[in-house]
């Protein structure tokens, strides 16, 4: 038990002995997910970084944080799949949307939806919890398919940029469930 209980209704609880199965893998747990060391930040653009928390290559998905210090620019992309958002700080929003997302909101972006997510001038850096079905089909100006980038390709971003800061590429092992 990670702390002692003190008069919490289920003090004298005891844990589910052997609560893992045989072939179970440890949950990922990160204490401060929004950490303001910036070299966990892996850049997507030039104003714009992704924290990893979780990955998983079988399912083409991974949970990160997005963070941009000021204003910020994704590119143009398309989700085949569904996308969940969560604003910890800051403010941004989708050029496409009539919303603009703060601390607190919550957006469940549907399958086939095309946007230009940016980030808007706040008091506080953008940063927001998403996660993330891949791939993202990058568009051009006019809304036509100009890449993409799945989760494999984030695993390599990761890693060479963990490399570079001196984290080391090994470090997103710890995250691929």
């Amino acid at each position: 038990m990670p702390e002692t209980p003190g008069t919490e209704f289920w003090r004298d609880l005891k844990p589910i002995a052997n609560s893992m199965k045989p072939d179970a893998q440890q949950e990922v747990f990160h204490q401060f997910a929004p950490l303001e060391d910036e070299r966990y930040y892996v850049p997507l653009s030039p104003t714009v970084g992704s924290r990893p928390l979780w990955i998983s290559p079988r399912d083409n998905r991974w949970a990160d944080i997005l963070w941009a210090k000021e204003a910020g620019l994704v590119n143009r992309h398309y989700h085949p799949h569904e996308v969940f958002a969560y604003t910890i700080s800051g403010t941004w929003g989708y050029l496409e949307q009539p919303w603009t997302a703060t601390q607190g909101s919550f957006v469940y972006e549907t399958p086939g939806e095309g946007h230009t997510l940016v980030a808007y001038e706040s008091d506080e850096p953008m940063r927001a919890f998403f996660v993330v079905t891949g791939p993202l089909i990058w568009l051009d100006e006019d809304g036509n398919s100009d890449g993409h980038f799945d989760v494999h390709d984030y695993l390599a971003l990761c890693r060479k940029h963990y490399d570079e800061v001196g984290i080391g590429a090994d470090y997103i092992e710890t995250l691929i469930r």
